[in-house]
């Protein structure tokens, strides 16, 4: 009888709990224009996949001999993965140095945990790392970061001017 006792209660406030969500505030706002939400933060970096890879910026499966750099702006690539705390510190430096250096540079991004095989295939084996693609001359790639996020930004920096927008 004690057990019932309580149950009742229970069961008495769930049923007008569920009653009173009846979709009466839903209706309340029909016809009514809805507040517009916040655009989405407009994105420079351009996260990529292993077939982006290949077709936009370098072949690497036809040999070395083949191997040219397919971009018309010179390029960063950064190799990345939500738990990396570097990565999550390189991530915003790099997303403001793609805004900065727009219709200059393009930065995009690889995900190591969702692109596993081009990331093997590349020899990743640590992140972030950075492949830098200048218009002229070879690629070349840097691992980790700066001690300090604005060490790490005046290091992108010296790159971008000295290595990839030097004079052709």
């Amino acid at each position: 009888m004690r057990k019932l006792t309580v149950f009742i209660p229970v069961l008495l406030v769930a049923v007008f709990a569920l009653g009173a969500c009846n979709g009466t505030a839903a209706k309340q706002n029909e016809g009514e224009p809805v507040a517009a939400s916040k655009p989405a933060k407009e994105k420079y970096a351009i996260d990529i996949t292993r077939d982006f890879f290949l077709t936009k910026i370098l072949d690497y499966t036809k040999g070395q001999e083949n191997m040219k750099y397919l971009g018309d702006k010179p390029a960063i690539v950064d190799f990345w993965a939500s738990w990396c705390a570097p990565c999550r510190i390189a991530s915003p430096i790099l997303e403001e140095l793609a805004k900065e250096y727009d219709g200059k540079i393009y930065v995009y991004k690889v995900n190591t945990q969702t692109e596993q095989q081009i990331s093997a295939e590349l020899g990743i084996q640590s992140i972030p790392t950075f492949i830098f693609f200048p218009m002229n001359g070879k690629p070349f790639a840097t691992s980790g970061i700066a001690q300090t996020p604005e060490e790490t930004k005046k290091m992108f920096k010296e790159i971008i001017e000295k290595e990839l927008l030097k004079s052709k």
